[in-house]
């Protein structure tokens, strides 16, 4: 399915470059049943502008129609926790909160949650318990942005 994830990447990538959308991922999930197209932009994308990047692709594909078989397809941008899967991710996503999963312990431990310091193609730095922490990238079983929810005043108290 990576073969098909990178064939959809070069199909859809410059259809939504020339709407001045980000192609931010591909996913083929559900066992080929499900397509997830994530976009991005440095300004929200509305329902409707997903509804006509949606239909764009949709033709696109039908017409290269590289899935055996019926599929669903899914246009979303990547919401308030991102995942991370890519270099490009990591990168767009420093200074942010992340919580990382890897395969193997590194500092004897397999969850890995701080500020995203730094990230190369090699890997990125987390800042974790007052110490940089570097994860390689082969390492990485998951890992994602955190929204950190920040507690404000009460309704109808006065500051």
């Amino acid at each position: 399915m990576a073969d098909v994830a990178e064939q959809i990447w070069g199909l859809v990538g410059p259809y939504v470059a020339a709407e001045g959308i980000e192609l931010d991922d591909v996913e083929i999930l559900g066992g080929g049943k499900l397509l997830r197209v994530v976009v991005d932009a440095d300004d929200p994308i509305g329902l409707d502008r997903i509804a006509d990047l949606s239909r764009g692709i949709s033709r696109l594909i039908e017409t290269d129609d590289p899935f055996p078989g019926s599929y669903t397809l899914e246009v979303t941008s990547p919401g308030l926790e991102r995942k991370l899967r890519r270099p490009e991710h990591f990168q767009k996503a420093l200074q942010s909160d992340v919580h990382i999963k890897t395969f193997k312990k590194i500092d004897d431990e397999k969850h890995h949650r701080g500020a995203l310091v730094a990230a190369d193609d090699d890997g990125i730095v987390v800042a974790v318990d007052g110490g940089n922490r570097r994860i390689e990238m082969n390492d990485i079983s998951s890992a994602r942005t955190v929204f950190v929810w920040e507690k404000g005043a009460k309704p109808g108290k006065k500051s």
